[in-house]
């Protein structure tokens, strides 16, 4: 029996070494695995493919600034027969031309109601809110690696608990039927222990199957699989001192609030933009056409302009109008959502702090019901032996233990996930923060690679 519990105690020091921080030589950390996750996950890159698609919207907005150019050129063959009269006098002439021309236009807008000014910052905008939407996303993904890491520890170390806890079934069984034969005990006593066992292998399996299914989870959002994991630590040190002071740092910080404010800025430079179609549009066009043989009696033409337009719009059919009342609305509506987004952090923020508060004290109580439990168990099976107590006591002091190794295991576990959701909430869930070894993907140098572009149609990457 003694040796037993040297084995469950084992087991259970999994976890209970992520409070203290200490970790085994040669073992993944929770550290590389946020790391690998950072890198490798599927849904983050694909989201920064996302940031780089928005990227674009600026030189696209920036091209109003730009000239419009094209050429034209045109050849063929032509046959003419014309009869003119002239003066009292009739004249023909007829035959056949090869009618060739080239052309270049250039045209270049110099005013249209300050719209392609309003286009670039609201390019500019969506920018900056997409990649408050990757902070989003790289917190989520941070998030549910630690999750899911803590999770592994959690679920192997229930396992072994249940596993030991079977072995220890198994000898109380043995030990009860010998009884039985010398006639000590009953024959309810053995059927007793009897179902503890079955129970207890049921518990065992159930854990096993909740350990494949989380070891499956930690392969999808880290990307290997899990061995010789090492403890994990709360996060405690990054985190702000009071929940006063985390819910106005959530209010500043928190991705998806400063994303919600960018999104109201480009809400906004939209109505500019809709307004803008009631200005008048100035143009200024220049080109230059060299034709030969565009008839018989014109063999070279050479013809350059340059046209200055103005455009002044009167009535569209109310299209605009309506654009921009609809444009006015949504500006509304995104003042709306980012009040709902600030109370919606702020219960974020509360709610995290609660449970890492609560989670710090549970860790504290699961831990001494532990050692209750071990000495009640150890006091049961004493009283057994003289007598005093029943084969049935001593299984339900054991199952008591089980239960208190079970609950500290999960304690430590919800202790270290908690931080980790109190430092997402704030919004401070990133690798800088967390000091991670690895490269950070920084958004804003394929932003500057194709703003200024001009042309080509491949990107900065060599796709």
């Amino acid at each position: 029996m003694g040796g037993v519990k040297v084995v469950t105690g084992a087991a259970l020091a999994v976890l209970m070494l992520a409070v203290s921080g200490t970790a085994p030589a040669l073992a993944d950390t929770i550290e590389a695995a946020l790391v690998r996750a950072y890198q490798n996950n599927p849904q983050l890159n694909s989201q920064r493919a996302s940031v780089r698609v928005t990227d674009e919207n600026v030189p696209q907005a920036l091209s109003g600034y730009r000239p419009k150019v094209s050429i034209t050129a045109s050849a063929g063959y032509q046959y003419s027969d014309v009869t003119a009269v002239s003066d009292g006098l009739t004249g023909a002439a007829h035959g056949t031309q090869v009618p060739r021309s080239a052309g270049i236009t250039a045209t270049q807008t110099l005013y249209n109601g300050q719209q392609t000014a309003n286009r670039t910052r609201a390019a500019e905008g969506q920018v900056s809110a997409a990649r408050e939407g990757l902070r989003v996303l790289e917190q989520t993904v941070l998030l549910a690696a630690a999750t899911i890491y803590m999770d592994y520890l959690r679920d192997s170390a229930i396992v072994e608990v249940q596993r030991s806890n079977v072995r220890v079934l198994e000898q109380t069984l043995k030990q009860t039927r010998d009884r039985f034969n010398v006639g000590e005990v009953t024959r309810t006593d053995v059927a007793q222990s009897e179902a503890q066992l079955a129970a207890g292998k049921s518990q065992q399996l159930a854990a096993e199957s909740t350990l494949t299914s989380t070891r499956s989870n930690f392969r999808r959002i880290i990307g290997n699989e899990p061995s010789a994991l090492a403890p994990g630590s709360p996060v405690d040190r990054y985190l702000p001192g009071t929940l006063a002071s985390a819910v106005n740092l959530g209010l500043v910080e928190n991705p998806n609030v400063t994303a919600s404010m960018f999104g109201i800025d480009v809400s906004y430079l939209q109505v500019k933009v809709a307004e803008g179609a009631l200005f008048p549009t100035v143009s200024l066009q220049v080109g230059a056409q060299q034709a030969y043989e565009q008839q018989i009696s014109i063999p070279k033409q050479f013809v350059a302009s340059a046209i200055a337009q103005v455009s002044v719009p009167i009535y569209q059919g109310g299209a605009e109008y309506s654009l921009i009342r609809q444009s006015k609305e949504t500006l509304a509506q995104q003042r709306l959502a980012l009040e709902q987004v600030r109370d919606q952090t702020r219960a974020s923020v509360v709610q995290a702090w609660g449970q890492l508060i609560a989670s710090k004290a549970q860790v504290s109580s699961a831990q001494s019901q532990v050692q209750a439990s071990e000495i009640a168990l150890n006091g049961v099976r004493e009283e057994a032996k003289a007598g005093q107590r029943t084969t049935l006591d001593v299984l339900n002091a054991q199952q008591a233990l089980v239960n208190a190794r079970v609950a500290l295991v999960t304690a430590q576990h919800d202790r270290v996930v908690a931080s980790y959701s109190v430092l997402s909430s704030v919004g401070r869930l990133s690798p800088q923060v967390l000091r991670l070894k690895t490269s950070v993907y920084d958004p804003s140098v394929h932003y500057h690679q194709v703003r200024d572009s001009w042309f080509g149609v491949r990107t900065p990457d060599g796709r």
